[in-house]
């Protein structure tokens, strides 16, 4: 099924957040400075934890032919080169993958993020050791 946004079809897709990680890992290749997605809930909490560990530079929300989306502003060090080397969705529509507080997942020893769903929100998974909270692991960012 295709909808238009910002004046493009795209296809309609089953899982959201694994579409706006994709999307990212391949704007970071292809050098882009920003990049449109559909907004949620969900998906501008991820945005905020990866900005908060300094992933992206930033988004904001825009109203596009009536809906809403988000233009994700990506960061990229003096030489060109991504804050994102890699993106990997871990819980998947079709198989969730929850972890309690003491199984938190380190992403390569530390050097990496695991953004976790806990009860507390959207969290990365240092935040969510800190705080003491397990959930539902949603990606590792590297």
């Amino acid at each position: 099924m295709l909808r238009k946004l910002a004046g493009r079809e795209e296809y309609m897709v089953n899982d959201p957040i694994s579409d706006v990680l994709t999307k990212v890992k391949n704007a970071y290749s292809a050098k882009h400075k920003s990049l449109l997605v559909s907004s949620s809930k969900m998906i501008i909490a991820i945005l905020e934890v990866m900005e908060k560990e300094g992933y992206i530079k930033g988004f904001e929300e825009l109203e596009m032919e009536g809906k809403n989306v988000l233009r994700i502003n990506l960061r990229y060090t003096n030489d060109n080169g991504g804050y994102i080397l890699g993106i990997r969705r871990i819980s998947k529509p079709g198989r969730r993958i929850y972890v309690g507080k003491d199984q938190l997942p380190k992403v390569l020893d530390g050097f990496g993020t695991a953004i976790i769903s806990t009860p507390k929100g959207i969290l990365s998974d240092k935040e969510a050791r800190k705080l003491g909270q397990g959930g539902e692991v949603i990606c590792f960012i590297w």
